[in-house]
């Protein structure tokens, strides 16, 4: 089952993109929902209204199940959702419960948050996976999301987890994030093993970057920040190369990097 959750989870809706990709690009069919009765503030997560053929309807907060059939082999459940305001560990039971209705002995959650990273690189990837609550999060202090609470519990019922996180860019806070939903999807695929169709995705991650580039070209203090961020980022990525099995010593690495430091100052 592969988990997705709109709101605090869900930076720039990369993360919920992915499902709501899956499912128009995809064979799918709606299997399952979860009222929204008891789980949602309807002032913080307001219902909508929508006209359709000439009726009124409301649309309700809700969780929703479908059947994706990615490949003649591969058949997922995509669960999409915003995350609930109220009693998480009655609602990640519901939800658990349902995977088991389908059978679903691995759960995949995805997120997306703010942080400082570059545009002009590829997006940070987290890729975290357990069998068992103690290997979750073991280096992590801090608030949470309900990707987290599910993770755990999905971890007592017996099923394994995986948790994939993107990092988006914090000056890119305003704007849909393609690049970060066509990273998940990258990895997504790789989780898998089966390969996923992001044609219409890679020119709207191209435009994303686009806009990026013009709204740092037009701030000097941005450009200069994202200058910078790329020496961190370009640093950190040498210290890991050197860092690999067989590479050099740490002695070694700390020179070679104090170097590739020197060499990237203005």
């Amino acid at each position: 089952m592969i988990s997705a959750f709109e709101g605090w989870n869900d930076a720039s809706q990369a993360a919920s993109e992915v499902i709501h990709y899956l499912i128009s690009h995809y064979e799918s069919r709606l299997v399952y929902e979860i009222n929204s009765d008891g789980y949602y503030d309807y002032q913080s997560t307001r219902p909508m209204l929508c006209h359709i053929t000439g009726h009124t309807r409301i649309i309700w907060p809700h969780t929703s199940f479908y059947e994706i059939q990615l490949s003649p082999t591969v058949q997922v459940l995509a669960q999409i959702a915003p995350e609930p305001n109220y009693h998480w560990k009655d609602y990640c039971a519901e939800v658990l419960r349902t995977a088991q209705a389908f059978d679903i002995t691995h759960i995949i959650t995805l997120g997306a948050m703010y942080a400082s990273c570059p545009h002009t690189r590829p997006l940070p990837i987290d890729i975290s996976s357990a069998t068992c609550t103690c290997e979750l999060d073991r280096e992590y202090n801090g608030p949470i999301g309900i990707t987290t609470v599910l993770d755990q519990m999905a971890c007592k019922t017996g099923a394994a987890t995986t948790s994939m996180w993107v990092s988006i860019p914090e000056y890119m806070d305003t704007d849909i994030c393609a690049q970060g939903t066509l990273q998940l999807m990258h990895g997504l695929s790789t989780l898998l093993n089966t390969p996923l169709d992001t044609k219409d995705l890679q020119s709207k991650a191209e435009a994303w970057k686009t806009k990026a580039a013009t709204i740092a070209a037009c701030d000097d203090s941005l450009s200069s920040y994202v200058t910078r961020l790329e020496h961190e980022y370009d640093l950190a990525q040498h210290a890991r190369t050197v860092a690999s099995p067989g590479a050099p010593q740490a002695e070694q690495l700390v020179k070679e990097a104090e170097a590739f430091l020197k060499r990237m100052e203005p």
